[in-house]
């Protein structure tokens, strides 16, 4: 072959390349408008396996759900990708092991989806149990400013008009022991003595003061006799 000849067909190769095709043309059109996507019909497997995994959770199970025949083929390693990313490797080698020594095979979709229903419903008894704490907490708390709001301190606890009450016998009690008490000291021989000797002391003091008055009235009565009769005219 000549060299015009290699150059010819070089440059018709890159052309062919880089020209798309009408197939390609129309599988990028539907990777572009994959989240429109819905019933695939009787697309061809091949060109599935081309677009459908350009799609997201929802958009997948969307298309799974409007066709009418199995896509599994295509899908089902598609939906254990997912499951790996949602739940981690660990979690699908583990699935992988029990359905190998079972001996059973499902599909990963239903996989993917019970998994997700576990993880909701044991979220949910979480929150739920939260929800209970807080609301028993709330609960305790409120019964506990009752229980101080209602109890009365001893000290403002008011003495009934007929002597009822908690504190009255106590009172009661405190009153009779200070009348005793004073009656004691009334009747002592140290204020019997006292209270006698203020009585003699006030009892002589009174005595002064009238001899007193006494003088001072005598006194009055002679310098009134003694007046000098005036000579009359």
């Amino acid at each position: 072959m000549s060299l015009g000849h290699s150059l010819i067909h070089e440059r018709y190769t890159m052309l062919e390349r880089k020209v798309p095709s009408l197939v390609d043309m129309c599988i990028q059109l539907a990777i572009d408008n994959i989240r429109h996507l819905g019933d695939v019909g009787e697309t061809d497997l091949h060109l599935l396996e081309r677009i459908l995994p350009h799609c997201k959770v929802d958009q997948l199970k969307h298309i799974e759900d409007s066709t009418e025949r199995d896509l599994s083929t295509v899908t089902d390693k598609l939906w254990k990708k997912f499951y790996e990313k949602e739940f981690g490797a660990n979690s699908t080698n583990l699935v992988c092991e029990r359905m190998k020594d079972k001996k059973v095979s499902f599909e990963w979709k239903l996989l993917y989806e019970a998994k997700l229903k576990n993880l909701e419903e044991a979220q949910q008894k979480s929150f739920d149990r939260i929800k209970e704490l807080y609301k028993k907490e709330d609960a305790r708390k409120q019964s506990r400013q009752v229980r101080i709001t209602t109890k009365v301190p001893p000290s403002s606890i008011k003495r009934s008009f007929y002597g009822g009450g908690p504190g009255s016998n106590i009172s009661n009690t405190k009153s009779s022991i200070m009348k005793k008490s004073k009656l004691q000291f009334l009747n002592s021989h140290e204020v019997t003595n006292l209270a006698a000797i203020k009585k003699n002391g006030f009892q002589k003091r009174n005595g002064i003061s009238s001899m007193r008055k006494q003088g001072v009235l005598s006194g009055k009565d002679s310098a009134s006799t003694s007046k000098p009769i005036g000579r009359r005219f």
